[in-house]
């Protein structure tokens, strides 16, 4: 058997991991590999294994394999990082009985990256690489604001560096350019050799596509006049939407919600209870966003919205924004508020008061007139380090992990 194929393992189809599932596969064709997208069948159903089933491309599979009944984790189940290591292990041996496996990619590594060092790679000797997504431990070290946990930074940072020791991890790909840095600042500050898997950044990507015309997007939209705030993605609580709310029914203006993406229970009963106190009604698109509305979502709005709580990773919200052109405001915690701390993408929050949003709203809408037009972010840096989030620069990033 002919090793010619690479697993893309990604259990999980909710939120962006879809995206990145589907964008590594491709990176992989264009390299010349066949791929298998390897997936749970819950997913069956979403958008992109229905598209791939009906290409019927020998190049680009996907193959359906749940992961085995928790009771068989052991007394160490209980513990998420290993539980999830055992279901990697179990979705890749049942799938490379099938195919010739060349290399494995996981797409999300941090479901189980922290059990490494003590259980060693779950594909045996297959080469493999990762992609994190949620290393913060560092964050304080190179000034982004994030929670100072002294105790268990270190500790994350320890098993960081054993991580990247396991058997045949190739690549860690990192969408936080601070991370690498850290890793090679980190080990000339200790006189060590970095040793293991590179550290390489992973420019979050979004796809290299234009924008619609802003008056026809609404028109497509059924958007009235006025101005509009994006509100975008997995809408849950920590998108700081209560408190943008409750900003927002101090205002007079006509400032509206354009709120986009699938919503969690407890965030769906809440809009519904609170949106008749706003001086506008919200627009509410509560469900998978196709990527020609999303397009229009994007060059419709006015800004963006990204005061997000709790949040201290990368957004692919925020490179949307910076693509489309548009103003947005930010919360200055994490890699968001990193990313936009000079204020030249807009207004930077250090705190989700009423007062500070408000204060956000009069910057972007100075007039408070209600106007059909949608204004460019002034001056668009095309300089910023966000210019380089594109498709094609991932897939390079990719290839050259892969060569």
């Amino acid at each position: 058997m002919t090793n010619d194929t690479v697993l893309v393992i990604e259990p999980e189809f909710s939120g962006h991991r879809w995206r990145y599932a589907e964008w590594a596969a491709a990176a992989c064709i264009e390299a010349g590999y066949r791929c298998v997208i390897v997936t749970a069948s819950a997913n069956a159903t979403h958008p992109l294994a229905q598209r791939l089933a009906a290409a019927d491309d020998a190049s680009l599979r996907i193959a359906f394999v749940d992961p085995p009944a928790q009771a068989s984790h052991g007394r160490l189940g209980s513990v998420s990082y290993v539980r999830f290591l055992r279901d990697f292990q179990h979705l890749y041996r049942s799938v490379s009985r099938e195919y010739g496996v060349a290399l494995v990619i996981v797409p999300y590594v941090d479901y189980f990256f922290y059990a490494l060092p003590f259980f060693g790679s779950p594909f045996g000797a297959t080469p493999w690489i990762g992609i994190t997504m949620r290393a913060s431990f560092h964050h304080s070290q190179v000034g982004v604001r994030a929670p100072r946990r002294p105790l268990v930074n270190t500790l994350k940072a320890a098993l960081f560096r054993r991580a990247l020791r396991a058997s045949g991890m190739k690549t860690l790909l990192s969408i936080d350019p601070t991370l690498r840095d850290w890793y090679t600042g980190a080990a000339e500050q200790r006189g060590a050799a970095l040793g293991g898997a590179a550290v390489l950044y992973l420019a979050d990507p979004f796809p290299d596509t234009l924008a619609s015309d802003p008056a026809e997007a609404r028109r497509r939209l059924q958007l009235e006049s006025g101005r509009y705030l994006l509100v975008y993605g997995a809408i849950t609580g920590r998108k700081g939407i209560h408190e943008l709310i409750d900003a927002l029914t101090e205002r007079q203006d006509p400032v509206r919600l354009l709120i986009a993406g699938e919503q969690d229970a407890d965030t769906r009963a809440y809009l519904h209870s609170v949106t008749s106190a706003l001086t506008q009604p919200p627009v509410i698109l509560d469900r998978f966003i196709p990527d020609d509305l999303e397009r229009d979502l994007f060059s419709a709005c006015d800004a963006v919205w990204l005061g997000y709580k709790g949040h201290y990773g990368m957004s692919g919200v925020l490179v949307q924004a910076y693509r489309f052109n548009k103003p947005v405001i930010a919360t200055s915690d994490g890699l968001i508020g990193w990313f936009c701390r000079n204020g030249e993408l807009g207004p930077v929050l250090d705190e989700l008061s009423a007062t500070a949003i408000n204060a956000a709203l009069d910057q972007l809408f100075p007039d408070g007139a209600q106007g059909a037009t949608v204004h460019a972010l002034p001056g668009a840096p095309a300089g910023h380090m966000l210019a380089q989030n594109t498709l094609s620069q991932f897939k390079k990033t990719l290839q050259l992990a892969i060569s």
